[in-house]
Protein backbone atom coordinates (compact mmCIF):
# COMPACT_ATOMS: atom_id res chain seq x y z
CA UNK A 1 0.00 0.00 0.00
CA UNK A 2 2.48 2.40 0.58
CA UNK A 3 4.32 1.69 -2.56
CA UNK A 4 0.85 2.37 -4.42
CA UNK A 5 0.88 6.00 -2.37
CA UNK A 6 5.07 6.43 -3.35
CA UNK A 7 3.90 5.70 -6.91
CA UNK A 8 1.18 7.71 -7.70
CA UNK A 9 3.14 10.93 -5.78
CA UNK A 10 5.56 10.59 -7.81
CA UNK A 11 3.50 9.79 -11.09
CA UNK A 12 1.30 13.22 -9.99
CA UNK A 13 5.03 15.07 -9.43
CA UNK A 14 5.89 14.24 -12.90
CA UNK A 15 2.38 15.24 -14.09
CA UNK A 16 3.02 18.58 -12.52
CA UNK A 17 6.23 18.79 -13.59
CA UNK A 18 5.38 18.33 -17.37
CA UNK A 19 2.30 20.33 -17.20
CA UNK A 20 4.85 23.28 -15.54
CA UNK A 21 6.99 22.80 -18.41
CA UNK A 22 3.86 23.03 -20.94
CA UNK A 23 2.58 26.16 -19.52
CA UNK A 24 6.93 27.72 -19.20
CA UNK A 25 7.17 26.83 -23.23
CA UNK A 26 3.66 28.54 -23.66
CA UNK A 27 4.63 31.48 -22.04
CA UNK A 28 8.27 31.81 -24.42
CA UNK A 29 6.50 31.18 -27.40
CA UNK A 30 3.31 33.89 -27.47
CA UNK A 31 5.73 36.34 -25.70
CA UNK A 32 8.50 36.05 -29.28
CA UNK A 33 5.23 36.85 -30.79
CA UNK A 34 4.25 39.49 -29.23
CA UNK A 35 7.72 40.84 -29.18
CA UNK A 36 8.31 39.74 -33.05
CA UNK A 37 4.73 41.86 -34.00
CA UNK A 38 5.84 44.62 -31.28
CA UNK A 39 9.27 45.30 -33.75
CA UNK A 40 7.32 44.92 -36.79
CA UNK A 41 5.40 48.03 -35.76
CA UNK A 42 8.05 49.95 -34.24
CA UNK A 43 9.49 49.34 -38.26
CA UNK A 44 6.11 50.28 -39.62
CA UNK A 45 6.14 53.43 -37.57
CA UNK A 46 9.37 54.65 -38.03
CA UNK A 47 9.10 53.92 -42.07
CA UNK A 48 5.97 55.60 -42.03
CA UNK A 49 7.22 59.24 -40.45
CA UNK A 50 10.74 58.64 -41.94
CA UNK A 51 8.75 58.72 -45.26
CA UNK A 52 6.43 61.63 -44.30
CA UNK A 53 9.24 63.68 -43.07
CA UNK A 54 11.20 63.30 -46.34
CA UNK A 55 8.24 63.87 -48.23
CA UNK A 56 7.76 66.97 -46.65
CA UNK A 57 11.86 68.11 -47.28
CA UNK A 58 11.85 67.12 -50.89
CA UNK A 59 8.31 68.15 -52.88
CA UNK A 60 9.46 66.00 -55.81
CA UNK A 61 9.93 62.96 -53.99
CA UNK A 62 6.67 63.58 -52.35
CA UNK A 63 4.88 64.29 -56.21
CA UNK A 64 6.65 60.98 -56.82
CA UNK A 65 5.07 59.08 -53.47
CA UNK A 66 1.96 60.62 -53.78
CA UNK A 67 0.67 61.37 -56.83
CA UNK A 68 2.37 59.37 -59.66
CA UNK A 69 1.68 55.83 -60.47
CA UNK A 70 4.30 54.36 -57.72
CA UNK A 71 1.67 54.84 -55.46
CA UNK A 72 -0.45 52.44 -56.75
CA UNK A 73 3.05 50.04 -56.46
CA UNK A 74 3.55 51.27 -52.70
CA UNK A 75 0.35 50.08 -51.54
CA UNK A 76 0.09 46.74 -53.31
CA UNK A 77 3.71 45.53 -52.65
CA UNK A 78 2.53 44.84 -49.06
CA UNK A 79 -0.27 42.82 -50.33
CA UNK A 80 1.83 40.76 -52.53
CA UNK A 81 4.42 39.92 -50.07
CA UNK A 82 1.96 39.14 -47.01
CA UNK A 83 0.58 36.69 -49.52
CA UNK A 84 3.98 35.24 -50.58
CA UNK A 85 5.33 34.88 -46.34
CA UNK A 86 1.80 33.43 -46.09
CA UNK A 87 2.51 30.39 -48.53
CA UNK A 88 6.36 30.38 -48.72
CA UNK A 89 7.22 30.42 -44.99
CA UNK A 90 6.89 26.55 -44.22
CA UNK A 91 10.00 26.32 -47.23
CA UNK A 92 12.02 29.39 -45.95
CA UNK A 93 14.68 29.34 -43.05
CA UNK A 94 13.75 31.16 -39.29
CA UNK A 95 15.72 33.98 -40.56
CA UNK A 96 14.82 34.26 -43.95
CA UNK A 97 11.15 34.39 -42.83
CA UNK A 98 12.02 36.84 -40.51
CA UNK A 99 13.81 38.85 -42.62
CA UNK A 100 10.76 39.05 -45.16
CA UNK A 101 8.51 40.25 -41.68
CA UNK A 102 11.27 42.93 -41.32
CA UNK A 103 10.82 44.27 -45.29
CA UNK A 104 7.33 43.66 -44.99
CA UNK A 105 6.91 46.00 -42.32
CA UNK A 106 9.00 48.80 -43.56
CA UNK A 107 6.87 48.29 -47.02
CA UNK A 108 4.03 48.72 -44.76
CA UNK A 109 5.42 51.93 -43.18
CA UNK A 110 6.15 53.48 -46.81
CA UNK A 111 2.43 52.66 -47.15
CA UNK A 112 0.82 54.35 -44.25
CA UNK A 113 3.10 57.65 -44.48
CA UNK A 114 0.18 59.53 -45.93
CA UNK A 115 -1.88 59.45 -42.41
CA UNK A 116 0.56 61.87 -41.59
CA UNK A 117 -0.25 64.41 -44.44
CA UNK A 118 -4.23 63.28 -43.68
CA UNK A 119 -4.60 63.55 -39.82
CA UNK A 120 -2.81 65.74 -37.44
CA UNK A 121 0.11 64.38 -35.44
CA UNK A 122 -1.90 64.54 -31.75
CA UNK A 123 -4.98 62.28 -33.35
CA UNK A 124 -2.48 59.39 -35.11
CA UNK A 125 -0.73 59.27 -31.40
CA UNK A 126 -4.08 59.33 -29.23
CA UNK A 127 -5.87 56.77 -31.45
CA UNK A 128 -2.34 54.48 -31.34
CA UNK A 129 -2.44 54.60 -27.84
CA UNK A 130 -6.19 53.35 -27.65
CA UNK A 131 -5.93 51.06 -30.20
CA UNK A 132 -2.90 49.27 -28.33
CA UNK A 133 -5.24 49.67 -25.20
CA UNK A 134 -7.88 48.01 -26.93
CA UNK A 135 -5.46 45.16 -28.18
CA UNK A 136 -3.96 44.40 -25.42
CA UNK A 137 -7.39 43.88 -23.69
CA UNK A 138 -9.07 42.17 -26.27
CA UNK A 139 -5.86 39.61 -26.94
CA UNK A 140 -5.49 38.90 -22.99
CA UNK A 141 -8.91 37.87 -23.15
CA UNK A 142 -8.18 35.48 -26.35
CA UNK A 143 -5.47 33.81 -24.33
CA UNK A 144 -7.14 33.80 -20.89
CA UNK A 145 -10.97 32.18 -22.19
CA UNK A 146 -11.94 28.52 -22.18
CA UNK A 147 -14.36 29.54 -24.50
CA UNK A 148 -13.98 28.03 -28.20
CA UNK A 149 -13.66 31.47 -30.53
CA UNK A 150 -13.75 28.98 -33.59
CA UNK A 151 -17.41 29.48 -34.49
CA UNK A 152 -16.99 33.17 -34.19
CA UNK A 153 -14.10 33.65 -36.21
CA UNK A 154 -15.57 32.06 -38.89
CA UNK A 155 -18.62 34.63 -38.76
CA UNK A 156 -15.89 37.12 -38.76
CA UNK A 157 -14.12 35.95 -41.35
CA UNK A 158 -17.17 36.52 -43.49
CA UNK A 159 -17.39 40.00 -42.23
CA UNK A 160 -13.92 40.70 -43.07
CA UNK A 161 -15.07 39.60 -47.03
CA UNK A 162 -18.13 41.98 -46.69
CA UNK A 163 -15.82 44.58 -45.49
CA UNK A 164 -13.59 44.31 -48.31
CA UNK A 165 -16.01 43.99 -51.06
CA UNK A 166 -17.94 47.32 -49.87
CA UNK A 167 -14.68 48.93 -49.69
CA UNK A 168 -13.98 48.01 -53.45
CA UNK A 169 -17.48 49.42 -54.46
CA UNK A 170 -16.76 52.78 -52.03
CA UNK A 171 -13.92 53.23 -54.16
CA UNK A 172 -16.27 54.07 -56.76
CA UNK A 173 -19.26 55.60 -54.65
CA UNK A 174 -17.09 57.39 -52.97
CA UNK A 175 -20.34 57.65 -50.36
CA UNK A 176 -18.84 59.46 -46.78
CA UNK A 177 -22.26 57.36 -45.54
CA UNK A 178 -20.96 54.26 -46.87
CA UNK A 179 -17.16 54.57 -45.09
CA UNK A 180 -18.13 55.63 -41.90
CA UNK A 181 -20.75 51.94 -41.58
CA UNK A 182 -17.22 50.56 -43.39
CA UNK A 183 -14.71 51.87 -40.83
CA UNK A 184 -17.55 51.28 -37.77
CA UNK A 185 -17.95 47.33 -39.04
CA UNK A 186 -13.93 46.57 -39.44
CA UNK A 187 -13.64 48.27 -35.85
CA UNK A 188 -15.82 45.32 -34.62
CA UNK A 189 -14.51 42.92 -36.79
CA UNK A 190 -10.77 43.72 -36.22
CA UNK A 191 -12.02 43.74 -32.48
CA UNK A 192 -13.04 40.06 -32.93
CA UNK A 193 -10.53 38.71 -34.87
CA UNK A 194 -7.72 40.14 -31.99
CA UNK A 195 -9.31 37.59 -29.16
CA UNK A 196 -10.10 34.82 -32.22
CA UNK A 197 -6.40 35.10 -33.44
CA UNK A 198 -5.15 35.11 -30.03
CA UNK A 199 -6.59 31.90 -29.12
CA UNK A 200 -5.87 30.44 -32.72
CA UNK A 201 -1.86 31.19 -32.18
CA UNK A 202 -2.11 29.58 -28.63
CA UNK A 203 -3.65 26.71 -30.01
CA UNK A 204 -0.93 26.34 -32.31
CA UNK A 205 1.56 25.80 -29.20
CA UNK A 206 3.09 22.16 -29.44
CA UNK A 207 5.77 21.71 -27.16
CA UNK A 208 7.70 18.98 -29.07
CA UNK A 209 8.03 21.28 -31.84
CA UNK A 210 11.56 22.23 -33.46
CA UNK A 211 13.17 25.00 -32.59
CA UNK A 212 12.57 25.71 -36.49
CA UNK A 213 9.34 24.93 -36.63
CA UNK A 214 8.38 26.77 -33.24
CA UNK A 215 10.34 29.78 -35.05
CA UNK A 216 7.67 30.10 -38.01
CA UNK A 217 4.83 29.58 -35.82
CA UNK A 218 5.87 32.52 -33.85
CA UNK A 219 6.35 34.50 -37.22
CA UNK A 220 3.02 33.61 -38.66
CA UNK A 221 1.70 34.63 -35.26
CA UNK A 222 3.08 37.74 -35.12
CA UNK A 223 2.19 38.19 -38.58
CA UNK A 224 -1.56 37.62 -37.53
CA UNK A 225 -1.22 39.68 -34.79
CA UNK A 226 0.13 42.57 -36.56
CA UNK A 227 -2.29 42.75 -39.05
CA UNK A 228 -5.44 42.64 -36.55
CA UNK A 229 -3.47 45.89 -34.81
CA UNK A 230 -2.89 47.90 -37.61
CA UNK A 231 -6.35 47.33 -39.00
CA UNK A 232 -7.72 48.45 -36.01
CA UNK A 233 -6.03 51.34 -35.95
CA UNK A 234 -6.96 52.62 -39.75
CA UNK A 235 -10.55 52.00 -38.89
CA UNK A 236 -10.41 53.66 -35.42
CA UNK A 237 -8.52 56.78 -36.91
CA UNK A 238 -10.94 56.88 -40.06
CA UNK A 239 -13.97 56.79 -37.64
CA UNK A 240 -12.40 58.82 -34.89
CA UNK A 241 -8.94 60.94 -36.41
CA UNK A 242 -8.84 64.87 -36.43
CA UNK A 243 -7.62 65.74 -40.17
CA UNK A 244 -6.06 68.54 -41.05
CA UNK A 245 -6.94 71.51 -42.27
Amino acid sequence: MADLRNYQNRTGYAGAQSGQLIDQGLRTYMLKVYNLMALGLAITGLAAYGTYALAVSNPAFAQLLFASPLRWVIMLAPVGLVFFLSYRIHQMSVSAAQTTFWIYAALMGLSLSSIFIVFTGQSIVQTFFVTAAAFGGLSLFGYTTKRDLSAFGSFLIMGLFGLIIAALVNLFLQSSALQFAISAIGVLVFAGLTAYDTQKIKEMYFENDDVAVMGRKAIMGALQLYLDFINLFMFLIQLFGNRNN
